[in-house]
């Protein structure tokens, strides 16, 4: 973890040491805390004690501002004619000790956020978009990380290949064995059993042991080390009544894909466009990204199954009340509701 702090110099402090850091919260104090797409860090600090009182986000307020490229590397260029280098970006930083060029690269990353910051917060006010800015911040201060997905094995890559409830069976039955050996060795889930190996031996089946153990797959010794975890887990799915199978399909209190609307609801479908095109047109106006000005989770609640009442006010209290934002919902709460009405 790399601390800067004016008249302080930077500070490298290493979490894996020092797991609870609570005491260097009070010794941050109130002070504001400057990160770079804090969502990114923010549940890997709480985690050791660490919550800021006050914070500035230079990647959120480069999206404010619609720059075309909001990297941290990127906006550096963009303000302070700086390169940033970024040999050590794909490291293990599990890694210890850290080699001396590592502790520099890291030390390097925050070196100039303090002057990020200023050159930043100089064009959001000259746009008029500080307060939209501080609102953006106060809510991250809340932030814990993204809820947990529903059957989250459904995200494995390729998973479309597979054609039977049976085999999609493997599937999740290898990867919660697989995660459970990544969470307990604290390592990548691939590093353990890369996703297209899943996919393979959902595929083929092996019924025996020995079967397993000559499938391509096993041949890098990584996989190979865990042979009787995944053996087992494709018994307990093979093992499994057919009632207990995954669906093919995951099951959501949500929308569907925007895709399938016009076959499932035709007149949603149209909402859709049509709060679309006004979102992009506030968008444009306004200087700002479609994303940035309004969730488009929120644009596809609203338009599969609006509220019964399309004032602005209830669609300005329905997008409150999602999390949208006090300065999204004065900006978009009356052309959406306007497109929620079928001309």
């Amino acid at each position: 973890m790399q601390v800067r702090r004016e008249g302080s110099g930077t500070w490298l402090i290493d979490p894996i040491a020092f797991p609870d850091l609570s005491e260097l919260g009070l010794a941050f104090g109130d002070a504001e805390w400057i990160l770079h797409a804090a969502t990114q860090d923010l549940p890997c600090l709480a985690e050791v004690g660490l919550r800021p009182a006050s914070l500035f986000d230079t990647e959120l307020a480069g999206r404010l501002l619609n720059l075309p490229r909001v990297g941290l590397a990127a906006l550096v260029e963009h303000y302070l004619g700086m390169s940033l280098a970024k040999e050590f970006s794909a490291a293990d930083w599990s890694t210890r000790p850290l080699p001396d060029p590592w502790l520099e690269y890291a030390a390097l990353d925050v070196e100039v956020l303090l002057e990020l910051r200023e050159a930043v917060l100089a064009d959001l006010i000259a746009a008029g978009k500080d307060g939209w800015a501080r609102e953006e911040f106060d809510a991250l201060l809340s932030f814990t990380g993204p809820p947990p997905r529903k059957d989250p094995w459904r995200r494995t890559s390729s998973i479309h290949k597979i054609r039977s409830r049976r085999a999609l069976a493997i599937v999740r039955s290898l990867w919660h064995a697989r995660d459970a050996i990544a969470a307990d060795r604290d390592t990548t889930p691939g590093r353990i059993l890369p996703d297209a190996a899943i996919v393979s031996l959902a595929t083929q089946a092996p019924d025996s042991f020995s079967a397993l153990k000559n499938d391509p797959t096993m041949r890098r010794r990584g996989p190979r080390r865990f042979l009787e975890d995944w053996f087992s887990a494709i018994e307990d799915a093979m093992g499994l009544p057919d009632d207990e199978l995954p669906t093919s399909g995951q099951r959501s209190d949500g929308p569907p894909p925007p895709r399938a609307w016009a076959d499932k609801d035709p007149v949603a479908a149209a909402r859709l466009v049509r709060v679309r095109e006004v979102v992009t047109q506030v968008a444009e106006q306004n200087d700002l990204p479609a994303e940035n000005l309004i969730s488009p989770a929120f644009v596809r609640a609203l338009a599969w199954q609006p509220p019964a009442d399309l004032s602005p006010d209830a669609i300005a209290a329905d997008l409150a009340e999602r999390g949208s934002r006090t300065w999204q919902v004065q900006l978009v709460s009356g052309p959406i509701a306007a497109a929620l009405v079928d001309p």
